[in-house]
Parts: C-alpha cells; sequence; structure tokens
C-alpha cells in the first residue's frame, strides 16, 4: 500500500508540473487569473501548480505586481488548506512585495489569526498585535472596505486589551459601517452585545440585520448560529430555513448554506436537511474560497456516512481529493 501510495504521488507530481508549465506559456497575468478561478472553485491542486512558476525565487522577471499577487494567491490556498505557517510565509511576501495593497494586509491578518489561535501565550501575545496592525493598516489604506472593517471590528470586540482589544473599538467601527453596509453593522453591535451577554440586545440586532439586507440569506445564517450558541434549536432551524429560502433567490448566496448546513452539522440535527444544502451548493456555479469545495465535499460524505449512504460517502471523498489531494481530513475519512 505504501509504494502504491507512493507512486499516485509521483504521478500526481508530474501530472501538475506538466500542468504549471503548459500555463506558463501565457502571459502571468492570464495564469494568476486561472489560478484565482481554481482557488475559488476549491481546486488547489491546480491553484498551486499554476502558481508554482510564478513564486520562485528567480521569477523577479514577471514583475513585482503579478509577483505580489501569486504570493497573496498561494497564502490563501494554504490559508484554505488550513496550512498556516505556509499561509503567513505567503501573505508576508506579498506585502514585502506591495505595501499598499489592503487586500495583502487583509490576508495577512487573517493567516496571523488562525496562527495566533493555536499558538501557546507568549506567541499569541506578539501574533496578536501584528494581527490588529494588519487590519488596522487594510483598513487605513481601504477605508470603505466592508470586508476588512468586519475582521477588524471581530478583533477589537473578541481580543483581550491586552493586544488592542475592547468594544468600545469595535462600537466605533460599526458607527462607520452604518453609512457603508448597515447590515454588517448590525451584525457588528450583535457580537457586542454578546460579549456584554446583553442577549435580548443582540437577537434585536441580528433580527435588524435580516430586516435591512438587500439579499438576507448571510444575515439568517448568523442569525442561526446565535440560536446555536443559546442552544434554541426550534428557532436555529427556522432560521436556517429562512437562510436557504433566502439563498434561493440570491444566486451568490451559495456560501451561506454552507455557512448554515456548518450551523446543523455542528448541532447534530436534521443532517438530510444539511446535505441537501451541501448538494445545492456543489452544484452551484458560485463556489468560492470562502465555503471550500472539498471542504463541502468533506462535510457531505461525513452527512452520507451518518445517513447510512457509504458509496455516497467514498465519492464525496475521492471527490475532495481530487481537489485538494493532502487535505488531512480527507485523507482520514473512513471511506
Amino acid at each position: 500500500m505504501k509504494t502504491q501510495l507512493n507512486l499516485g504521488g509521483i504521478l500526481l507530481a508530474a501530472v501538475l508540473a506538466a500542468f504549471a508549465t503548459a500555463a506558463w506559456a501565457d502571459a502571468p497575468a492570464v495564469v494568476l487569473t486561472q489560478a484565482n478561478a481554481a482557488l475559488q472553485a476549491g481546486e488547489t491542486d491546480k491553484a498551486l501548480a499554476l502558481l508554482l512558476p510564478l513564486t520562485q525565487p528567480d521569477s523577479g522577471q514577471i514583475g513585482t505586481r503579478n509577483q505580489a499577487e501569486a504570493h497573496n494567491l498561494e497564502c490563501r490556498v494554504r490559508y484554505i488548506l488550513e496550512q498556516w505557517d505556509r499561509a503567513v510565509s505567503e501573505c508576508e511576501k506579498a506585502v514585502d512585495l506591495d505595501r499598499q495593497n489592503a487586500a495583502y494586509h487583509l490576508w495577512l491578518g487573517r493567516a496571523l489569526g488562525e496562527k495566533a489561535g493555536r499558538a501557546n501565550f507568549l506567541n499569541a501575545y506578539s501574533l496578536g498585535k501584528r494581527v490588529r496592525d494588519e487590519f488596522e493598516e487594510s483598513v487605513r489604506l481601504d477605508p470603505r472596505n466592508a470586508e476588512a472593517m468586519g475582521d477588524l471590528g471581530e478583533f477589537y470586540y473578541s481580543a483581550p486589551s491586552v493586544v488592542g482589544g475592547g468594544t468600545d473599538k469595535a462600537e466605533k467601527l460599526a458607527s462607520q459601517l452604518d453609512r457603508i453596509e448597515p447590515a454588517r453593522a448590525h451584525e457588528m453591535r450583535a457580537h457586542i452585545a454578546e460579549q456584554h451577554k446583553d442577549f435580548d440586545s443582540a437577537e434585536r440586532e441580528y433580527k435588524q440585520a435580516v430586516a435591512v439586507a438587500a439579499h438576507p440569506a448571510f444575515q439568517w445564517g448568523a442569525l442561526a448560529s446565535f440560536y446555536r450558541r443559546r442552544e434554541r434549536w426550534a428557532e436555529m432551524e427556522s432560521a436556517v430555513q429562512g437562510c436557504r429560502s433566502a439563498a434561493e433567490h440570491d444566486k451568490h448566496a451559495g456560501v451561506a448554506l454552507y455557512d448554515a448546513a456548518s450551523v446543523l452539522i455542528r448541532t447534530n440535527r436534521n443532517p438530510e436537511l444539511a446535505a441537501r444544502m451541501l448538494e445545492s451548493y456543489l452544484a452551484s456555479a458560485q463556489k468560492t474560497e470562502e465555503a471550500p469545495a472539498f471542504v463541502a465535499h468533506v462535510r457531505l460524505g461525513r452527512l452520507k456516512e451518518q445517513l447510512g449512504d457509504t458509496e455516497g460517502a467514498k465519492r464525496e471523498r475521492a471527490s475532495a481529493l481530487a481537489l485538494a489531494h493532502d487535505y488531512k481530513p480527507a485523507q482520514e475519512m473512513k471511506h
């Protein structure tokens, strides 16, 4: 068995190398577009093969801008593969090459945050300050980026004051978000209220986010997560159904189905509905790195195994490994 696995790895490497060599014949900008498309589709093996020639030490001839983008894309691939050290390293390279790019600082902050969450106390302290610095720099460079403001707000309301956290800072940021993306501002206030254990106010803010959102599938998912944390199961399942209904009218809300299915999975409730939502997401043309397809296949495979569909579980495992051959949770599945 070990020999077979090694041979499989050699064959895969050869295929990927051939793919990358062919892609390199195109202009770097085209390759970057292809790599990003593969990332959004959850095709990490393909994305890494495309990026390989652009991230080598001698790849300076492609231009600093293209090289920085290549490192940022590899960071994001490593991020969804949960390879935090490599993600941090690649994002640092992107930032070093282009310090004026707000998105690069945002992704470096995210990668550092994941690494900090798994570090010992002393390392987490130093990493936490770096997370704050990167998020703040991202918002400084692009003060109307609601996504960056959301990440910075999450840091403020969840991090201790010793590394720069504070709900007062998050409240100020929410006021700024009111003028940019009101639904996200309400969600931030809901989280702040949860931090203060004011759960009635939190629920009102989550519901207000649903009410003001133009396409509220994501806000329904956030409300469902709130009910999960409060162990209000019937209301949680009702919010999940609200998410599913809203997603049917929004072709860009597939990731909301992924998130809502995750809520059901975490509570071990209604696996049939969770499986249907993951199947809908995987069948859509709007897959995204926010909800990696190979992770969705793994989760769907586990649900099918739970529902007694062994062959279906095997197919989902195979689909996950075809996209990301070294994703450990897929490798560790029973079927």
